[in-house]
């Protein structure tokens, strides 16, 4: 359309000098070309501006489609995070107070609103007087939860669960710290902290390497459940704790073919007998003992650990359960064994 316009000005631009250039009057002719000129000037001036015009359309097209994309792409990431943001439980109840733990180390702290009597820690945990062992389905449900964490449920409880629409995550026991890790990240992935919850896993893999690394890996122990002697074996989680020190357990000889499921009770000649180097106390809540308590108990003054003073008092809860916590509990540990050797 430019091109058309241009060659019909200059045409008649053309035919105005040729016309003014036949006349005698040579001013005149002068005129004409000068006509001549300035309206080809012009159109040429005129096409340029046109030219121009366009491209300047074309930019605010191709600024606007640029704009177009990018809103679609936020209005697409707004879509993914609100679709991901449906599916992550934001009304958690913890049975379980390792699972406590756990959620609260990951950042998911604020999407519980309530735990189990023996849910103590950390101390921000909303504790309610919910049972984990004994769970009340009604009363569970008045907190109109979007997602319960038990250590183990009985098929009545889970299935209640299930007709009420409330999704149950069973976290049994763990036996051994990769059982610990595996439930870290597992409740990271179900509460949207999967970042967290690795970078949770590899501080305590780190911190139990180099914990392992300075354990002298000699000596035996005894680790006490309660006053009444009951203790436990390597084959559970707290003995498998033990064995990263490179501890013997005196209590494994106990129960050789697991008839007591790693929990034997064991009794004060067995204990004389075995005279272990160590003696660690995990009953000094529940039970009220401690370094004098033991060491007036009849005939433990003849026990090694109690002459070289290597009784070693534990928080009973960090001693029982397998969250990130098992780091400290294995600090004091791999502290206690560098006394044997001294």
């Amino acid at each position: 359309m430019k091109l058309i316009r241009l060659v019909t000005l200059l045409l008649v631009a053309a035919l105005l000098a040729a016309a003014c250039g036949s006349s005698e009057d040579s001013s005149v002719s002068l005129s004409g070309e000068e006509a001549a000129e300035e309206i080809a000037a012009e159109a040429e001036a005129e096409a340029d501006a046109d030219e121009a015009e366009e491209e300047a359309a074309m930019e605010d097209d191709e600024a606007m489609e640029e704009e177009a994309a990018e809103e679609a792409m936020e209005d697409e990431a707004m879509e993914d995070e609100a679709a991901a943001d449906a599916g992550t439980p934001s009304a958690i109840i913890s049975l379980s107070p390792s699972s406590t733990e756990i959620l609260f180390a990951i950042g998911a702290g604020d999407q519980v609103i309530a735990v189990d009597s023996f849910s103590n820690y950390p101390a921000e945990a909303p504790t309610t007087d919910l049972s984990g062992f004994d769970p009340n389905t009604e009363a569970i449900l008045g907190f109109e939860p979007d997602l319960v964490i038990t250590s183990g449920s009985t098929d009545d409880f889970v299935a209640a669960m299930d007709a009420a629409g409330v999704p149950v995550m069973q976290q049994f026991a763990a036996v051994s710290i990769d059982d610990t890790y595996a439930q870290i990240e597992q409740l990271g992935a179900e509460t949207g902290h999967v970042a967290e919850a690795a970078e949770l896993v590899l501080q305590m893999q780190t911190d139990i390497d180099e914990l392992t690394a300075q354990a002298s890996g000699t000596g035996t122990f005894y680790h006490e459940l309660d006053d009444t002697l009951f203790s436990v074996t390597t084959s559970t989680f707290v003995g498998n704790v033990y064995s990263l020190a490179g501890l013997t357990n005196i209590a494994d000889a106990a129960d050789p073919d697991g008839e007591f499921f790693g929990y034997p009770q064991l009794s004060a000649e067995f204990l004389v007998d075995a005279d272990p180097d160590l003696i660690f106390l995990a009953d000094t809540k529940c039970c009220g003992q401690n370094a004098a308590t033991v060491s007036a108990r009849p005939g433990w003054d003849a026990l090694t650990a109690v002459q070289e003073g290597r009784i070693f008092e534990l928080d009973d809860d960090v001693a029982s359960r397998w969250g990130p916590r098992v780091v400290d509990f294995l600090r004091i540990i791999v502290e206690a064994t560098a006394t044997i050797s001294s």
